[in-house]
């Protein structure tokens, strides 16, 4: 008999092992919930007053120096009390704490302290977020949602663009309406170039003009040119694209101010013009010079008119995506004039800690050291700002240049001619002969 109960009670253990390793695999939320959380939580409770007081988190009820006659004597705190937490609240891949704090904390304090609670608690990451005054809530994640990012969804919109997944597990879209320029920065096979061919993929069905500015020969930007009403390869034909969208972003204002609007989306329908998105792929190629007088003057032409772009385009449909392999102030003073007009920034993998600091470091500093901290094997894996202010890991869809190219070639129909630009441009090949 008891060789029966033995016998079914492994078969059972072992099922169990089975079942669990299937939810792990087919059902991750689910396998977190059945097992992940509870053990969680067990840890959350068990080593919260020792991590409080191993990190400075406790305070002493008594202070730690007392009189002893005119003698100030030091000594350790007297009984330190860890702050009070709230049970543990789970949520999809994680769970969240709020903490309120003791006189005289800031949230800082429990920032410093998040890598010892990720190896106390033996999860992926700890965020430390502060909702109010006095309150702290830590959010902790249990695995790298991204490492098998999901096919996230989102509702189809005019100049909106699914570029992925967010650490959250929902969907990373950038909207051009909400945010209409970004910044986007990252090393060789970091995942800028794939991140920008799905950019191309989302926007290519929609009812916009798309305008390459690849001065690496178009090498990148060039594999799409069946979708796009303009691709420059050179500088001197970057600032004569430009300047004529300069003008047409004039010819834009006058109709808004005929028409009594603040912006071409407040226009009817048929007096609306095209919305343009103008992509740049390695920024630095437009602000380097060589020394001669011409090259100066083209490089300074440039950082005018993107200024101008980023700081009047918003209204009147005129888009930014900017990016570059490495984007520092040594490049000059006008890539930092244009980098505050950029409200969207994506930082993979970089190779100095000064991109990332230029791209991420007047949002949160936070945010560069979790940039910084992106590896060689995580391609696709990125710090983005979010709409709401803050900023999170996210990783792009996989999408190869082959996808990309028939994307482009498929909806290659519904390229808007943009005659202003295709005059200047002739008028510089006129000039050249």
């Amino acid at each position: 008999m008891g060789a029966i109960l033995l016998a079914l009670t492994l078969a059972a253990l072992a099922w169990m092992f089975v079942v669990a390793d299937l939810l792990r695999r087919h059902r991750p939320a689910w396998h977190w919930y059945v097992t992940g959380y509870p053990l969680t939580v067990w840890r959350v409770l068990f080593t919260w007053r020792r991590v409080a007081m191993l990190n400075d988190l406790a305070v002493s009820r008594r202070p730690p120096r007392g009189l002893l006659g005119d003698v100030v004597v030091k000594g350790d705190p007297l009984r330190p009390v860890a702050p009070r937490i709230s049970f543990p609240r789970a949520t999809r891949m994680g769970l969240t704490v709020v903490v309120r704090l003791h006189a005289g904390q800031t949230p800082a304090t429990y920032m410093k302290a998040a890598d010892a609670l990720v190896h106390a608690w033996k999860v992926h990451a700890v965020r430390v977020t502060s909702p109010e005054r006095g309150l702290v809530l830590l959010t902790a994640t249990a695995s790298d949602p991204l490492e098998r990012p999901g096919l996230a969804t989102a509702p189809a919109a005019l100049l909106s663009a699914l570029i992925g997944a967010l650490e959250s597990g929902g969907a990373w879209v950038m909207d051009l309406r909400m945010v209409p320029h970004w910044l986007i920065a990252g090393a060789t096979r970091s995942g800028k170039s794939t991140l920008l061919a799905r950019l191309i993929t989302q926007l290519a069905p929609q009812s916009v003009a798309l305008i390459g500015i690849d001065c690496k020969g178009g090498m990148e930007l060039g594999l799409f040119a069946d979708r796009l009403s303009v691709l420059t390869t050179c500088r001197r034909e970057a600032v004569a694209v430009l300047a004529a969208l300069v003008v047409d972003m004039q010819d834009r204002m006058r109709a808004c101010r005929a028409a009594g609007v603040r912006s071409i989306w407040e226009l009817p329908d048929k007096l609306r013009p095209v919305p343009v998105v103008v992509i740049v792929d390695e920024l630095a190629e437009l602000y380097l010079s060589d020394g001669r007088r011409e090259s100066k003057a083209e490089a300074e032409q440039c950082s005018t008119l993107l200024l101008r772009l980023a700081q009047l385009g918003a209204a009147l449909g005129m888009h930014l995506v900017v990016a570059g392999q490495r984007v520092g102030s040594d490049l000059g003073p006008g890539v930092t004039a244009l980098r505050a007009q950029l409200g969207g920034r994506v930082c993979h993998r970089v190779n100095d800690p000064g991109t990332a600091e230029m791209t991420l470091g007047d949002l949160n500093k936070d945010a560069v050291a979790v940039a910084q901290s992106i590896t060689a094997e995580e391609q696709g894996v990125a710090v983005c700002t979010a709409p709401d202010g803050g900023w999170s890991r996210a990783r792009s869809h996989l999408t190869t240049t082959e996808e990309a190219m028939a994307m482009a070639r498929r909806h290659s129909a519904m390229t808007p001619q943009l005659p202003a630009i295709d005059r200047a441009l002739a008028a510089l090949e006129g000039d050249d002969k």
